[in-house]
């Protein structure tokens, strides 16, 4: 139990950090749709959101899961940090100036024609953050939580804090004093340009901090590990491109495949984006037990007992992400009120329980995926995200001019589920692990016809009273039941034992 204990740590150290600041980042979408109230500038946002994972994937090439692996290998120690962060200079370097030199372009194909501007500021702000993410994996496979903590939530606050005085505090200045020099930075009616300018705030600080863990390489490649590397990483790439296709193009399809006003088009980008964030509270989770357990498994992959461990962790993560499902479902009049403040988007909250299932076969699908990365055939990878892709885009294709972004819900759910059924079969053919698959089921469906009971009978009586009390009491004896089945589990679980 050592191990799981261990990851409970990590999960806690590195995680516990990454969802403060991604929670920290959440708060802005109270804000944005606040400050962006009856506009088209949230849907803009969630256009030009939907490019950057694809540029960074590009820019990524799947480095740092490579760096993960390799970097177990002694014989490989000392160069597999030269050869990676010296390729990722060069190749950043390229990208971000073919990016920049193609922006109109770029702008024009998502939807935003007369803002080329953001473009460039993404480009810069993708560069950033692909050459401090060695660095950052560095710091976690090293053990320094504390530094990777303080630089992740300092670099949300500077976010938070650069795009308040753009959109709120410079405005204000400017109807009062117009001349002022405080001014000479800022330009009315930027808009979205101002929440990028945060970003690369954010991206600055962070690599100016890791400055230090940066420059401990040289300038030298290992030509033989490097073809290695990208051997490995390729497939990884390909299916990073598949699953940001799966988790963003939606918006960029719906923008141009609703049969409406293009106006009309973005608002409804943007009522589906900022429903889409109240299905974060299940994806911070996964975020933040991605950052432990990563190292974790590669670390534990040499150890005779690792498919037993694999699969204890699996039953303990589907239980939590389960607890999480009932909270952020049953609970959703209470994260809309917080987090979306335009009454017009929540018609878009029927969304939600869907969104949740869908991240909860996501995170389950990150689980199983330690087969490819571990036995090293990452084409797999490739194959089973790209066939997901194939189902986001032809859903989308073909049903968002009669559904709308009811269509893109499925489509998530649907790719999620199928590329989690497919992993979970071949990955049992090539490095078996024994999964309580029908237990994790049987989990998923209670949770399933809770959430269903609750919405019938809230139907029947709406009162908000009502309707808390019963999420509580469904809630608590969902938690109930899981300890009394896994009671001899959670017996060796380090400090819940003592419990039971």
């Amino acid at each position: 139990m050592s191990s799981i204990k261990k990851l409970a740590g990590q999960t806690i150290w590195y995680g516990a950090s990454s969802i403060f600041a991604r929670l920290l980042n959440v708060l802005l979408t109270p804000y944005l749709t606040h400050e962006f109230i009856g506009t088209t500038e949230f849907g803009k946002m969630a256009l030009v959101y939907s490019m950057i994972p694809f540029l960074y994937t590009l820019t990524m090439f799947g480095f740092e899961t490579a760096y993960f692996r390799y970097i177990q290998k002694k014989e490989h120690e000392k160069d597999v940090y030269n050869t990676i962060i010296t390729s990722l200079l060069i190749s950043t370097t390229i990208i971000t100036a073919i990016t920049i030199f193609y922006r109109q372009q770029i702008a024009q194909f998502i939807g935003i024609d007369n803002h080329p501007e953001y473009i460039t500021i993404s480009a810069f702000i993708i560069a950033l953050d692909t050459i401090s993410t060695i660095p950052f994996a560095k710091l976690r496979y090293e053990g320094r939580p504390r530094k990777y903590a303080f630089i992740r939530v300092t670099g949300i606050l500077i976010n938070i804090l650069v795009t308040y005085f753009f959109l709120s505090v410079f405005p204000s200045l400017y109807k009062k004093h117009p001349d002022s020099i405080l001014l000479f930075f800022y330009s009315a009616g930027f808009g979205v340009g101002y929440v990028l300018i945060g970003n690369l705030a954010q991206s600055l600080f962070q690599l100016a901090v890791l400055v230090k863990e940066l420059f401990l390489f040289r300038w030298e490649v290992n030509t033989r590990l490097w073809k290695e590397i990208v051997l490995y990483s390729l497939p990884l790439t390909i299916a990073g491109f598949g699953g940001i296709i799966n988790e963003t193009f939606d918006r960029v399809m719906l923008e141009k495949w609703l049969p409406l006003p293009k106006e009309a088009a973005t608002f409804q980008v943007g009522i589906y984006n900022a429903c889409y964030k109240l299905s974060l509270l299940i994806s911070l989770f996964i975020q933040a037990f991605r950052l432990g357990a990563e190292p974790f498994f590669f670390k534990q992959s040499t150890d005779q007992n690792a498919p037993r461990t694999y699969a204890r962790v699996m039953k303990f993560f589907v239980i939590v992400i389960c607890a999480m499902f009932l909270v952020a479902s049953l609970y959703v009049n209470v994260w809309k009120v917080l987090i979306i403040r335009d009454p017009k988007m929540w018609e878009g909250l029927k969304i939600v329980p869907i969104l949740l299932f869908a991240n909860m076969f996501l995170g389950i699908y990150y689980n199983l995926s330690i087969w490819y990365r571990l036995t090293g055939k990452t084409t797999a990878g490739a194959y089973i995200t790209l066939t997901g892709a194939a189902i986001t885009l032809i859903i989308n294709y073909f049903f968002i001019p009669y559904f709308g972004y009811m269509a893109s819900a499925w489509a998530t759910f649907l790719c999620y589920g199928s590329m989690m059924v497919i992993s979970y079969y071949w990955g049992q053919k090539a490095y078996p692990i024994p999964y309580p698959a029908k237990k994790l089921v049987a989990y998923m469906v209670i949770v399933a016809l809770l959430y269903f009971l609750h919405h019938f009978l809230t139907g029947f009586w709406k009162s908000n009273l009502f309707s808390l009390s019963l999420a509580s009491f469904l809630t608590a004896g969902f938690i109930l039941f899981v300890s009394r089945i896994e009671k001899m589990e959670f017996r060796k679980l380090p400090y819940i034992g003592a419990w039971f």
